[in-house]
């Protein structure tokens, strides 16, 4: 496909975006959620702390609701850690829409390296694809797992989860939606499947948790 139909089809689509969500009825439907600051510190085998978020990172990020926290799993016994982000905006009809890690991961000194997709599988959850990045920074490395997640629904593609919050605002109401990326620094010599395999366990032990947090 060339590339300037795909970029183009990308412009129709975010302009296609930001008309119908502004022509809508304003009483748009908000659900009730508990909010991320009652999130359990602990969950199962793994223990967290909050993560600072800067303050021009919230002003880009526009009004939402963030959690930013670093876990460890106790278990082992080793201080590999697994940082945990998530946004969710409760509108996203003013122009705030969901914003991709991607951007913003050169502005926090991490460079991609190599990106792609894959399918996760999680105990008692059909399978679903996310976007899977392997980052630098100096001579440390990082692998990061992220995707969209509204209304029951996990998408990794940003074109299609902007599609999807047009089609749930005309016939939902809502606009809603949500950010989740799971990050991990890979040890000296650390294979990435190893890391992968972290990021795998810590989310079979907390996206049962996020049930009240992420409404369907």
């Amino acid at each position: 496909m060339p590339l300037d139909y795909r970029l183009n089809t990308a412009i129709c689509l975010l302009a296609g975006t930001a008309i119908l969500l502004n022509v809508r009825n304003k009483t748009e439907i908000v659900p009730v959620r508990e909010s991320f600051a009652s999130f359990p510190q602990r969950v199962a085998s793994w223990v967290g702390s909050d993560a600072n978020i800067p303050t021009d990172v919230l002003r880009s990020l526009g009004p939402g609701d963030f959690l930013n926290r670093d876990y460890h799993e106790i278990a082992n016994g080793d201080d590999m850690r697994v940082s945990l982000f998530i946004g969710y905006f409760p509108s996203q009809r003013a122009g705030d829409t969901l914003h991709s890690p991607k951007n913003c991961l050169p502005g926090s000194g991490w460079v991609p390296v190599e990106s792609g997709k894959m399918e996760i599988r999680l105990h008692d959850r059909a399978p679903f694809v996310v976007n899977r990045y392997l980052i630098v920074k100096g001579s440390e490395r990082g692998l990061a797992l992220y995707w969209y997640w509204a209304h029951g629904r996990s998408v990794a593609n940003e074109y299609w989860a902007k599609f999807y919050l047009v089609k749930d605002s005309i016939y939902l109401n809502r606009s809603d939606g949500s950010l989740i990326r799971v990050t991990t620094q890979l040890g000296q010599h650390e294979n990435p499947a190893a890391a992968e395999r972290r990021l795998i366990s810590f989310l079979n032990a907390i996206l049962g948790t996020l049930e009240p947090y992420l409404p369907r």
